[in-house]
């Protein structure tokens, strides 16, 4: 059995997805347009060409994302994606990437846990932690 988290990004998924390409190497395996679907009265006008499923890997990670409803209005509460990475180095890369645009929650520091632990908000509003796990 897998659990794979799922983000709405109600009518901004085409753009979240060029951004976590570009900060986290996300690769889209998936991707599915209203368009597509074989049930067109599922079809709102002007959601077309929005993306109805997509399915990215982070490293070794399985992400969904969907449009959804298009509403325009995020709002993830509750749920935080964890990036576990192998150095400093790269916490500090990745934190920088994701956090571009976003609100830096808990900056990069060393804790009794971890020799870099940082949490931030990207610009769609997810919640990240990036973790050096020692």
């Amino acid at each position: 059995m897998h659990v794979y988290p799922y983000l709405s990004f109600n009518g901004r998924c085409d753009e979240a997805i060029e951004f976590y390409k570009h900060a986290v190497g996300a690769k889209a395996s998936t991707l599915m347009r209203f368009k597509d679907s074989p049930d067109q009265n599922m079809i709102k006008p002007g959601i077309e060409d929005k993306i109805m499923h997509a399915r990215l890997q982070i490293g070794d990670a399985t992400v969904m994302a969907s449009d959804g409803h298009c509403t325009g209005s995020l709002d993830f509460k509750g749920i935080s994606l964890t990036l576990s990475v192998a150095n400093e180095a790269e916490s500090n890369r990745l934190f920088n990437a994701l956090s571009d645009g976003g609100k830096v929650l808990m900056p990069l520091t060393k804790t009794f846990f971890s020799p870099s632990f940082g949490m931030l908000e990207d610009r769609f509003g997810v919640t990240w932690m990036v973790i050096v796990e020692s």
